[in-house]
C-alpha cells in the first residue's frame, strides 16, 4: 500500500511541475530561513548557559533614585552586599565579587609587553561560581593571597610561547610602580558565548593588599556600600524561591544602604535588584555593563519572523491545493465510484503534502549548508563551526514542521475527500464559496505580513542612518587615538609627555594632540555626587567625571553655550569645573550664563567653580541618553592620548607616531585605534539586525508572490472562457487586465489597511529602546503600501497579460 501510495503521489506531483516547483521552492526558501534563525537564536540564548550551576547564579544590579526619579541603572554594585547577603540569608550558599583590572602586562625575558583590558580582581570563589576550566593549578587555591594571578591558555602562549606559564612572573607596571604577579593557573579560554571577557583574574587579596599600600585602612572593599564598582554574582542554595528571594532585598536595601544620613540629607534612595545569570545577556542594558551585551528584542523578532516566514509558505501550499480542487474533484469522483473512501483519500493527499514537505526539507538541508558560512560571518557568529543548533530548537523545528505539515495537508485533503462523486461526474460542482473566503483570507494574511515587512525594513533603516548621521556635537573624525603610557610616573610624565608632543606637532601629517580620561565612545565609570552651593535643596546630583587636558575642548570642537575653556592663563583652574548643559539643570541653573562663577562641591568634598557651560554633546551612542558631565583639568591625565590627522598620507604618520611613542615610551606597547571606526561600533549590533530583517523581509515577501502567482495563473485558467467573451463581446486588453486585477488588488488593499496599525505598533515599541530615535512618519506606511501592490502587479501581470492579449477563438474552444 505504501508503494503504491508513493507511486500516485509522485505521479501527481509531477504531472503538474509548476505547481509542485512552487510549492517546494517557497517551501525550501522557508525552511532554510527558519533554520538559520533560530540557529542565531539558539546561539544568542545559549550565553552563559555552559556554566554548571547557571540556573542558581544571579547578578545582583543597582537602581539609584534621586527625590523618586531613576538617575541610573547600574550592572555594578557595592563590594559588601555579597559578603553580607550570604552572612544574612540562608539562601545564598555562595558569593564572587569582580572589579574591571586592566594591567600594563610585560614578560621582561623575551621583551613582550601588552595593554590588557579583559580582566579582573575576583574572589576565589569566582573560578567554580563562574566556570573557569583550570588545565594547570590548584583551583580556587590559585586565586588565594596577593600578587597571584591565573590566565587563559592563549594568553600564556603570547606571554611564555606555550600554556608552560604556571609559578611564573609577570611584570605590571604602573607610573612608578613595579610589581611582580605570580601565575598560580591557566585556563581554558573562556566561552565566547558569555556576557564576560575572561582573559585573566587578579586575586582579590591583590587589590586589598594595593588599597593598604595607598593608604586606605577602612577596607572598603569589604564594607562599602557606596563604592559602586564591583560585579556582584550569588549563588543560591538549590530550591530557592527566586520570587521569594527577590522579595526580601527592599528590607536589605533598606536597612543597609538608604539609612545612611547622607542618603537621607540628599534624598538619594538605592533599590537591589537580581538577574539570572543566563538573562543577563539579552536583557540587561545598564550602565557599566562587562561588555556589549545584545538585544533581547531584536532576537524575538527575529524568532517571530522565522515562524512567519514557515507560515506564510504553508499558506502557499493551502491555497494552491484548495484552489486546484476544481482540477482534481473528477479524480476524487471517480476513485469514490472505484470503492475509495474518505480515510483512503485523506491518506493519499497527506501522502502528498508529507512528501512535497520532506522534499522542501531536502533541498533547504543542502542550502543551509551552502549559506552558513556567510551567514554566521553576516551576525558575527564566526566562533561557530559550521551549522549548530541546540537540540532544545531542533525539537522546536521538528514540533513545528511536523504541525505546519500535517495542518497545511490536512485542510486541503479533508476539502478533497469531501467531494459528492456524482455531482462532481456531472460536472456540476464548482469551487465552494467557504473555500473562495479561505483562500482571500490567507492572501490578506500574507500582504499584511508583507507590509508589515516593508514598513518595518524602511522604518529599521531609518533609524539606524539617523543614529549615524546624526550630528553628535563633537569632531571625532580623522582622530587617531592611543592608549596612555602607563609606565612613567607622575613626577617625571610632563617631562616626558611635552617633548613627545612637541615632536609629534611638528609633523606636517598632525593637526593637534589632546589627552583625556575617556574619549567618544567608552562609557565613563568615573561618578560622584556633586551639589550646587546655590540650591542645597536639590541635594547631591550624581554627575559622569570626564578628565581632560587643556587642548581636548578646542580638538573636538566642542562649543562653549557659556564661558570659557581651562587656560594656562588661571592658575586657579586646577579647582575649576565645566559642566554640560545637562549637568547645569539638574544642579539647579535655569542657564548656562546662571551657572557661571557659582561654587559646587563634589562628594571628595572639593569645592570648584564654575568656568564654562558647554553645549550637550553625544559622550555615546544615540541608544543612549546624554548624561549630565562634569568636566575637569587635569593636565597628567594619561588614559587616552587623541591625535588629530590630516587625510593624506595616514599610512607614512602612523609609522611615524609609532617611532616616535617608542623614543619616549619605551615600556609601553603602541596601541592605537581611528575613533570613528571605534565610535560606529556601538552601532554595530543594530545594523546587523537591519540587514538580516531585510534579508528575511525579502525573502518572505518572495514566498508571498509565489503563492501569489500560482493562485493568479490558475484563477486565470478558471476564467479562460469568460476573457475569450469578453474579448468577442469588444473588450481592450487594459479592460481584461483591470478585470484580472482588481480582485487582488483590493485584497492587498485590505491587507494594507489591517497591517498599518500593527506596523506602527510593533515599530514603536521597538523604538521605545533608543534614547534618540526618529519619528514614524505616514508616507513609510503609504509606500509600504505602494510597494505591496506594485508587488502584486508585477507577480499576476505576466499571467494576466498573457491571458488578455490571447487569441479569444483558441481561449473559447478550451471549454
Amino acid at each position: 500500500m505504501l508503494t503504491n501510495s508513493l507511486k500516485i503521489a509522485l505521479r501527481n506531483l509531477l504531472k503538474r511541475k509548476g505547481f509542485t516547483a512552487l510549492n517546494v521552492t517557497g517551501l525550501a526558501i522557508g525552511v532554510t530561513c527558519c533554520l538559520l534563525i533560530f540557529q542565531y537564536v539558539s546561539y544568542e540564548r545559549s550565553y552563559d548557559t555552559f556554566q554548571k550551576n547557571a540556573g542558581r547564579i544571579v547578578r545582583v544590579w543597582l537602581d539609584q533614585y534621586k527625590q523618586g526619579t531613576l538617575s541610573y541603572q547600574s550592572a555594578t554594585t557595592y563590594p559588601a552586599i555579597g559578603p553580607t547577603m550570604k552572612r544574612d540569608y540562608p539562601e545564598v550558599e555562595n558569593y564572587c565579587r569582580l572589579k574591571d583590572n586592566n594591567l600594563l602586562l610585560s614578560n621582561e625575558n623575551v621583551n613582550v609587553k601588552f595593554n590588557e583590558t579583559k580582566g579582573y580582581y575576583a574572589d576565589t570563589s569566582a573560578i567554580n561560581m563562574l566556570g573557569v576550566q583550570l588545565v594547570k593549578g590548584s583551583g580556587s587555591a590559585s586565586l588565594s593571597g596577593p600578587d597571584k594571578m591565573i590566565i587563559s591558555e592563549s594568553m600564556a602562549k603570547k606571554y611564555f610561547g606555550s600554556d608552560d606559564a604556571l609559578n611564573k612572573k609577570l611584570t605590571v607596571r604602573s607610573q612608578n610602580l613595579v610589581e611582580y604577579y605570580e601565575v598560580t593557573g591557566v585556563f581554558k579560554d573562556y566561552p565566547t558565548n558569555s556576557h564576560l571577557i575572561i582573559n585573566y583574574l587578579v586575586s582579590y587579596a591583590t587589590l586589598e593588599k594595593e588599597l593598604r599600600v595607598s593608604g586606605d585602612t577602612s577596607n572598603e572593599v569589604n564594607t562599602s556600600f557606596g563604592w559602586y564598582d564591583f560585579y556582584t554574582y550569588l549563588q543560591l542554595k538549590p530550591g530557592t524561591d527566586l520570587e521569594k528571594f527577590r522579595a526580601k532585598l527592599p528590607a536589605f536595601t533598606n536597612k543597609y544602604i538608604n539609612s545612611s544620613e547622607w542618603r537621607k540629607t540628599n534624598n538619594v534612595k538605592a533599590d537591589l535588584y537580581v538577574m539570572p545569570l543566563s538573562d543577563i545577556y539579552l536583557n540587561s542594558n545598564f550602565n557599566q555593563e562587562a561588555e556589549a551585551n545584545g538585544n533581547g528584542n531584536s532576537v524575538k523578532f527575529m524568532f517571530i519572523i522565522g515562524f512567519i516566514i514557515m507560515a506564510i509558505a504553508w499558506i502557499n501550499y493551502i491555497n494552491l491545493s484548495t484552489a486546484r480542487s476544481v482540477e482534481r474533484a473528477k479524480e476524487v469522483g471517480v476513485r469514490k465510484v472505484l470503492g475509495a473512501g474518505q480515510t483512503g483519500l485523506v491518506r493519499q493527499f497527506m501522502f502528498e503534502s508529507l512528501l512535497l514537505n520532506l522534499s522542501a526539507v531536502a533541498i533547504a538541508a543542502m542550502i543551509v549548508a551552502t549559506l552558513t558560512p556567510a551567514f554566521n560571518t553576516l551576525m558575527a557568529l564566526e566562533t561557530i563551526k559550521g551549522f549548530e543548533m541546540s537540540g532544545k530548537y531542533w525539537l522546536l523545528f521538528a514540533g513545528i514542521f511536523a504541525a505546519g505539515s500535517l495542518m497545511s495537508g490536512l485542510y486541503p485533503s479533508i476539502v478533497l475527500s469531501n467531494y459528492k462523486p456524482i455531482a462532481v461526474l456531472k460536472g456540476a460542482f464548482k469551487n465552494t464559496s467557504g473555500g473562495l473566503m479561505l483562500r482571500k483570507g490567507l492572501i490578506i494574511l500574507q500582504f499584511s505580513i508583507s507590509v508589515i515587512l516593508i514598513a518595518g525594513t524602511i522604518i529599521v533603516y531609518q533609524q539606524v542612518q539617523f543614529m549615524r548621521n546624526q550630528q553628535l556635537g563633537a569632531n571625532i573624525n580623522q582622530t587617531l587615538v592611543l592608549n596612555g603610557a602607563q609606565s612613567v610616573g607622575d613626577s617625571t610624565y610632563q617631562d616626558v609627555m611635552q617633548p613627545f608632543k612637541t615632536d609629534l606637532l611638528r609633523q606636517p601629517g598632525i593637526k593637534s594632540m589632546a589627552a583625556s580620561t575617556n574619549v567618544m565612545g567608552q562609557e565613563i565609570y568615573w561618578t560622584g555626587g556633586v551639589i550646587s552651593l546655590d540650591h542645597r535643596d536639590l541635594g547631591a546630583i550624581t554627575l559622569y567625571t570626564l578628565g581632560i587636558d587643556y587642548d581636548f575642548i578646542p580638538q573636538f570642537e566642542l562649543k562653549l553655550a557659556a564661558g570659557r575653556n581651562f587656560s594656562r592663563d588661571y592658575k586657579t583652574d586646577n579647582r575649576a569645573a565645566i559642566l554640560n548643559e545637562n549637568a547645569a539643570q539638574q544642579l539647579g541653573f535655569k542657564n548656562a550664563e546662571q551657572a557661571l562663577n557659582k561654587k559646587i562641591v563634589r562628594s571628595s568634598h572639593d569645592t570648584l567653580t564654575v568656568v564654562g557651560v558647554i553645549h550637550d554633546f553625544h559622550h555615546l551612542g544615540l541608544q543612549k541618553p546624554i548624561d549630565p558631565q562634569i568636566i575637569l583639568l587635569r593636565p597628567n591625565v594619561r588614559n587616552e592620548y587623541s591625535i588629530k590627522l590630516q587625510t593624506a598620507d595616514i599610512h607614512n604618520t602612523v609609522a611615524f607616531i609609532q617611532s616616535t611613542w617608542n623614543k619616549y615610551f619605551p615600556n609601553d606597547p603602541f596601541s592605537y585605534f581611528f575613533l570613528d571606526e571605534q565610535f560606529n561600533q556601538q552601532y554595530k549590533q543594530d545594523l546587523q539586525f537591519g540587514k538580516v530583517f531585510t534579508m528575511f523581509a525579502f525573502l518572505a515577501i518572495l514566498i508571498a508572490c509565489f503563492g501569489l502567482l500560482g493562485l493568479s495563473a490558475y484563477n486565470i485558467l478558471q476564467r479562460t472562457k469568460e476573457i475569450g467573451i469578453r474579448k468577442v463581446l469588444g473588450a481592450s486588453v487594459p479592460n481584461v487586465l483591470f478585470i484580472l486585477s482588481k480582485d487582488f488588488l483590493w485584497l492587498v488593499t485590505l491587507a494594507f489597511v489591517i497591517a498599518a496599525p500593527i506596523s506602527w505598533w510593533l515599530m514603536h515599541s521597538w523604538l521605545q529602546g533608543f534614547a534618540y530615535r526618529i519619528n514614524i512618519n505616514w508616507w513609510v506606511f503609504a509606500v509600504a503600501g505602494l510597494f505591496a501592490v506594485v508587488i502584486a502587479l508585477g507577480t499576476i501581470s505576466y499571467q494576466a497579460i498573457k491571458a488578455a492579449l490571447a487569441n479569444p477563438v483558441r481561449s473559447l474552444r478550451t471549454e
